[in-house]
């Protein structure tokens, strides 16, 4: 099986060590505009070989994994080259405008639209992970309009390497996204920011800073080359989620202005569910 992966960080690199741990027979081959990418990929073992757009009519299956503003571009070029028996996914963090782009597209049957929920804050071949994507979710988008045999094809690969599938509509996708991941990365990254203005005039505030700060800023260190087209083609509901945050943290604000800490107590009291759901408690 000839697998190409296009972009050759985090995301795209663990799917690349994944399948040829799962698959036998696999040769894994990269397409990255950086070229040290490519060569580390190759140094390490996340591909077997560099390959260029006109080696696509040669795939089994195409993993593009790059920015989603790149990915818009790119995918349907990807479809103009690839043979009729190929699948090609997508694996961006936004889903409504790449469905939409490729909706009338000749091959779109060959098009999986999917959203593996794993990740860290590191960025690059480097910071590729073995079994990153192991009881992860993995949400897919539109599988009917992706020819049936392709379908069998992702679903065995993605349940080799341990994925849980959910299956939603794009728009619902990227609304409920805005919650769960988008905000919080807009929350580090603001976090982040203030304490850094905050520090200027007083340096010993890192030196304070625990581990519960290091973990609520860690995404803060994540790459804003993927993340601001993210919030970009996001903005509707990412600015829908962050009026809602920043009305909480104002009546957060005017229980402390008013002395009213056994409504704080509440509020937080009444937030500790989170646990629950986190922990897959109905």
């Amino acid at each position: 099986m000839n697998v190409f992966v296009i972009g050759l960080g985090l995301i795209g690199g663990s799917l690349a060590l994944d399948i040829q741990h799962e698959l036998n027979e696999v040769i894994i081959y990269g397409i990255d505009t950086n070229e040290e990418h490519l060569n580390q990929a190759l140094k390490i073992g996340i591909i077997q070989k560099k390959a260029t757009f006109n080696d696509l009519k040669n795939a089994d299956i195409v993993i593009i994994s790059v920015p989603v503003d790149a990915s818009l571009k790119l995918t349907p070029k990807v479809l103009d080259e690839i043979s009729d028996n190929t699948l090609v996914m997508d694996v961006g963090s936004t889903k409504e405008d790449v469905c939409e782009i490729i909706k009338n597209h000749p091959k779109r049957r060959n098009f999986l639209a999917t959203h593996p929920i794993a990740g860290t804050e590191f960025s690059g071949p480097k910071a590729a992970l073995k079994n990153l994507y192991r009881g992860k979710t993995n949400i897919i988008c539109e599988v009917e309009k992706t020819a049936f045999k392709l379908q069998e094809k992702a679903l065995d690969i993605f349940s080799k390497i341990g994925m849980r599938i959910r299956y939603m509509d794009p728009k619902s996708h990227d609304k409920h996204i805005a919650y769960v991941s988008h905000l919080s990365h807009i929350s580090s990254f603001m976090l982040g920011k203030t304490v850094i203005e905050k520090e200027k005039n007083e340096r010993d505030i890192f030196d304070m800073a625990g581990s519960g700060f290091a973990s609520t800023v860690r995404l803060a260190k994540s790459s804003p080359a993927m993340w601001a087209p993210i919030f970009e083609q996001n903005k509707t509901n990412v600015i829908e989620t962050l009026e809602e945050y920043i009305q909480n943290l104002q009546q957060f604000k005017e229980l402390m202005l008013k002395d009213n800490f056994a409504e704080i107590y509440q509020e937080m009291e009444n937030t500790n569910h989170i646990k629950q759901i986190l922990n897959g408690i109905n």
